[in-house]
């Protein structure tokens, strides 16, 4: 029965496994028959599109930072091959098809007895996200109950983070009663809660360095397909350090500050066409919500989220002017920070999903957003260094690569501080490390399921101190009939 899943879900792939899923979770919701083949219909768009787009630019992004590495002279052992790989690994194992397969049976069981207040099906293609860290466990300790159980973690970990942040995310993009879930990037959560209090404690609370300021300062210059072609201008010179006065880098830079503006500038729109697929399931989340209120109070404490890719919000502007800053950024911290061995390369396009999480809690604030992707992203590298070798491991076993390969990862995977150190605890097989990781995820869920109404005020509030920026102008706007 696994190598059947393997082999359907392998061959169709996520443009078309998505809208399936979609078209079945709306019909199930009470959606018209019609307005959900038109959701799955946009759903295998939108994912289309982020494929056309990102499958062309990730390898001139490989090629420009393979460059740099070569002029600077250094060598990282950890090269990046992006999150498919991880997909195709995950797809490829027993341990990842078995959750597959029973844990989407788990995530209907959490949401039907109130652990979550998330319906996860709706996303179901991004548990590959827990299926690579099984797999990982399993490779290195062969015990298939203890690598099951903590994948059922991961998600237990990944709901409660997913469910914390979406009140603030689902108002910021403007997707009601939707919110992100996959384990590698709704972790990005943490630090910005974290480190919030220090940012206002420095004033970054007042800066207005956020989409709508850029345009009214800079003018065209800020406008984010203006800003793409200068920092691709950037990034191409430093590229092409050694050879400014060839005809051929310049073909070279010119070309990719002209790719870059094309991603800053399709990728809003495949974002808006990607959205359009979750309208009619908000709004029928929306519908059941009030049904089963009597009041305003006890809509709030019934409220519950549907689970939506990470793609949904990638174009906003915000994010992606933050997310497309980082890049090179992350390239440079890869090549100075002492001891680091990953050489982030095919997943640094995928830097605003990781985000995401981060932009809707700080209202849009691009400052914050980058000094938090830079410690976190940063303490990744190191993260995805130590990870590398199961990872390798994990992938050779399942005949994602040769026997013998050198040392790979993938940037957005596998750069997580914290799902890095519940891997740690958890294939160390013992009690008292896996009894911590279990015990701190109790009390979140005490607090989510006791507080929620009031952990949800105290982040309006703390995404409210934020000033000069209501949410961007450019929203992701859904068509409703």
């Amino acid at each position: 029965m696994l190598k059947v899943f393997s082999d359907i879900f392998n061959t169709l792939g996520p443009a078309v496994v998505v809208p399936i899923m979609i078209f079945v979770v709306s019909v199930a919701l009470g959606v018209q028959v019609k307005k959900s083949i038109m959701s799955g219909l946009y759903a295998g768009i939108g994912l289309t599109g982020f494929g056309w787009v990102i499958g062309s630019f990730a390898p001139a992004v490989t090629q420009l930072v393979d460059q740099m590495v070569k002029a600077t002279g250094l060598k990282l052992e950890v090269v990046d091959m992006g999150w498919q790989m991880g997909s195709k690994l995950s797809f490829s194992t027993t341990i990842g098809l078995s959750f597959f397969v029973f844990g989407l049976l788990i995530e209907i069981l959490l949401f039907v007895i109130g652990v979550t207040r998330v319906f996860v099906p709706s996303n179901l293609w991004n548990n590959f996200g827990y299926m690579i860290w099984g797999a990982m466990a399993y490779q290195f300790t062969q015990n298939f109950a203890l690598s099951f159980a903590f994948m059922i973690f991961m998600l237990l970990y990944s709901l409660l983070l997913s469910e914390t942040v979406a009140d603030r995310w689902s108002e910021y993009y403007g997707v009601k009663n939707a919110t992100i879930n996959s384990i590698h990037n709704v972790e990005s959560l943490v630090p910005a809660i974290i480190l919030d209090p220090l940012w206002n404690l420095l004033g970054l609370h007042k800066s207005k360095l956020n989409p709508e300021t850029l345009k009214t300062k800079l003018g065209v210059f800020g406008e984010p397909t203006m800003l793409g072609a200068i920092l691709g201008l950037i990034m191409g010179i430093f590229g092409n350090i050694k050879s400014l006065g060839t005809l051929t880098a310049w073909g070279q830079i010119l070309g990719f500050a002209v790719a870059l503006s094309a991603v800053m500038t399709i990728f809003p729109l495949i974002t808006g066409v990607f959205a359009r697929a979750f309208g009619p399931l908000a709004e029928a989340v929306e519908k059941n919500k009030k049904q089963d209120a009597s009041n305003e109070r006890e809509t709030d404490k019934k409220r519950w989220f549907i689970a939506v890719d990470d793609g949904v919000g990638f174009g906003e502007p915000a994010t992606i002017i933050a997310g497309v800053l980082l890049i090179p950024v992350m390239a440079i911290l890869s090549f100075v920070l002492p001891g680091n061995k990953t050489l982030p390369m095919v997943d640094l396009i995928a830097i605003p999903f990781i985000i995401e999480a981060m932009i809707a809690v700080t209202k849009g604030n691009i400052l914050k957003t980058i000094l938090n992707g830079i410690i976190w992203l940063s303490l990744g590298l190191y993260a995805s260094s130590f990870i590398a070798p199961y990872y390798t491991s994990a992938a050779i076993a399942a005949k994602a690569l040769p026997a013998g390969a050198a040392l790979i990862a993938s940037f957005n995977l596998t750069a997580r501080p914290l799902n890095a150190l519940i891997f740690f605890a958890w294939i160390s097989g013992n009690p008292i490390f896996i009894g911590i990781t279990i015990i701190v995820y109790l009390v979140g869920l005490f607090f989510l399921r006791t507080k929620r109404e009031s952990i949800y005020a105290y982040l309006k509030k703390m995404a409210d101190k934020n000033s000069g920026f209501e949410g961007s102008k450019e929203k992701i706007f859904m068509e409703q009939n």
